[in-house]
């Protein structure tokens, strides 16, 4: 990449990390009290105890909650105690777990002026639409007149790390406005790149877009579940999914960032062994879901992060180590990668409860990808755009002359047929001029190979300089060249137009000494107005005009350097050929 690019790249990246940090301390303003610490916890280990059950128990066998922490899953309840001072009555309050729809049943209790409990109820193995306010969150709403609350709380297999805030109504619903408005925005940018991602895969029709847009679409989907709005929006009464789907997208997407860096980095070229076992690996990740929830245990849950990890060490391996065999934009693309990759062990530390909950440990992963996903796309753009320029020099070598850098005769062929459908069914007159460096073999006797070489350069130059971009001129054989004229032409222009061609071989050419200037002899046919199919031009046609052309110019009288041809159809062409060439 040039200077500039890195500086597109490194600005690109500043702004959009000021952007994430931005949103970031919009979703960071929040108000009320973190009540977590302030609970007394107990742990159900059979996770069958009822409320009653709970607050029969001693206050010794409770515990305090001193700092938030992480506790094992399996099939352990926990069970939370507030007890709160008197709330004013004026005012809604709310309980709200944070950090992830990932609670699978969520349980508050209060109990009433009654005497009975009053019981709300979440969890994303509920529908969302059963909840006792549907929310992306747990939310239970708080009588303000009971002094005691009770929180139970199971996840199964996952640790439980919950973050409880105390909310009124107010900071309820500015806190719920400004996360679903800035959610909607990622969103809604990230359905743009994908976007972006599949024009690029219809227009470069290359693996690695692909790769990568499945990779964002698995990234957009593991966003909605993780944060609550698939839940909210999309699929508020399939609780089997909406507890599934978490799991299921962050595996997909770690498979599908794999499967990228394989594409990315041409593994395929520079390493079989390390393309087997990467593709491998991606597919482990599509396939680990099916007994990640046939298995349905802690361990599994360890191996999930697990693989999550290892995966990311592994790709930036990957890149990093085909970057130093030599493909440069795999070193880009762990650029790339690191924002997501950094953010990755944010909300790891926090479920583990090694660092406290905020709005950096719960948006992590999504501001990283923000910055991620866009830088991304940039890349690819530059690598896709760099590997077609080299594929079109690498078609512009084949279809060439090595000496002159002339068009070869198979692309003269063709443009030459379409041209004859041209001149047939538009009634025009086109032109066709064979060029023969007639001095070349005294040129080479005299003075060597490499000067002979260079006065076909010399030609070759020349004869470029004459025409203009839509014209072609082509080395035909040793010594010929070929020039097609695709503007109509009257008789006359093209007379003036040969002796043009003669005189300025016999001009000062530079690269050579002034005896031995190229001195050129000349056919010229008009290609035809008609022929009885104007809609057919085939190879016999081509063939025959060429041979034509070749045969009268052998057959020139030496001491004549301009022979013009009659304009022919295609029902008379042989005839005309051979009187032409007897008259020659």
């Amino acid at each position: 990449m040039k200077d500039s690019t890195v500086s597109r790249i490194a600005f690109t990246v500043a702004f959009a990390l000021s952007l994430a940090l931005s949103f970031g301390s919009v979703w960071g303003m929040r108000s009320g009290d973190v009540v977590t610490t302030q609970a007394l916890i107990w742990v159900d280990p059979s996770g069958t105890a009822t409320v009653s059950e709970v607050t029969s128990l001693p206050v010794t066998r409770l515990q305090r909650l001193d700092r938030p922490t992480s506790l094992d899953g399996g099939s352990r309840a926990l069970w939370m105690r507030w007890d709160f001072a008197v709330l004013p009555s004026d005012q809604q309050w709310f309980i709200v777990l944070q950090g992830g729809a990932f609670f699978n049943r969520v349980d508050f209790h209060q109990l009433g002026r009654d005497g009975v409990w009053q019981s709300q109820s979440a969890g994303d193995q509920r529908p969302v639409s059963s909840w006792s306010n549907p929310d992306r969150l747990p939310v239970f709403r708080v009588d303000p007149t009971a002094t005691t609350a009770w929180l139970r709380i199971e996840n199964h297999p996952a640790p439980l790390s919950p973050s409880i805030r105390l909310l009124d109504a107010r900071d309820l619903k500015a806190s719920r406005d400004r996360t679903v408005l800035g959610l909607g925005a990622y969103l809604g940018f990230g359905l743009l790149v994908l976007f972006l991602g599949w024009v690029h895969v219809r227009l470069y029709a290359d693996r690695v877009f692909v790769a990568y847009v499945t990779y964002v679409f698995c990234m957009l989907g593991f966003q909605v579940a993780f944060t609550g709005m698939g839940g909210l929006f999309f699929w508020p009464d399939w609780a089997r999914w909406n507890d599934m789907a978490p799991a299921l997208f962050m595996l997909w997407m770690t498979a599908a960032g794999i499967w990228f860096v394989r594409e990315v980095s041409s593994l395929q070229r520079l390493s079989r062994p390390l393309n087997r076992f990467v593709t491998a690996w991606s597919i482990t990740g599509f396939l680990y879901p099916v007994l990640y929830f046939l298995w349905a245990s802690p361990t599994a849950f360890k191996l999930l992060n697990l693989y999550g990890l290892l995966s990311v060490l592994l790709s930036m391996g990957v890149c990093l180590w085909a970057w130093r065999k030599g493909e440069t934009y795999a070193g880009w693309t762990a650029l790339g990668f690191l924002p997501l990759h950094l953010a990755y062990p944010f909300p790891a530390l926090r479920s583990a409860g090694a660092i406290p909950d905020s709005w950096a440990t719960q948006y992590a992963v999504l501001l990283g990808s923000a910055i991620e996903i866009p830088l991304l796309l940039y890349i690819l753009h530059r690598r896709a755009k760099d590997f077609n320029e080299n594929r079109a020099r690498m078609r512009v070598i084949d279809s060439t002359d090595p000496l002159t850098g002339l068009t070869i005769v198979p692309v003269l062929l063709l443009r030459l047929r379409d041209t004859l459908r041209r001149a047939r069914r538009g009634r025009q007159t086109f032109a066709l001029v064979l060029v023969d460096l007639a001095n070349h073999r005294e040129i080479q006797t005299t003075e060597g190979r490499v000067m002979a070489d260079r006065a076909l350069v010399v030609a070759a130059s020349i004869l470029s300089e004459m025409v203009r971009d839509i014209d072609t001129v082509c080395r035909i054989s040793e010594t010929r060249f070929a020039m097609l004229l695709e503007a109509p032409f009257r008789p006359s222009d093209l007379g003036n137009f040969a002796q043009h061609v003669v005189a300025r071989g016999l001009g000062q050419a530079e690269p050579l000494p002034t005896h031995l200037a190229p001195r050129f002899r000349v056919v010229t046919v008009p290609l035809p107005e008609h022929s009885q199919d104007s809609e057919r031009a085939d190879d016999t046609d081509v063939e025959r005009l060429l041979e034509r052309m070749h045969r009268t110019l052998d057959q020139l009288d030496p001491r004549k350097s301009i022979w013009h041809l009659p304009l022919l159809g295609a029902a008379n062409a042989e005839t005309e050929a051979t009187a032409s060439v007897r008259s020659a």
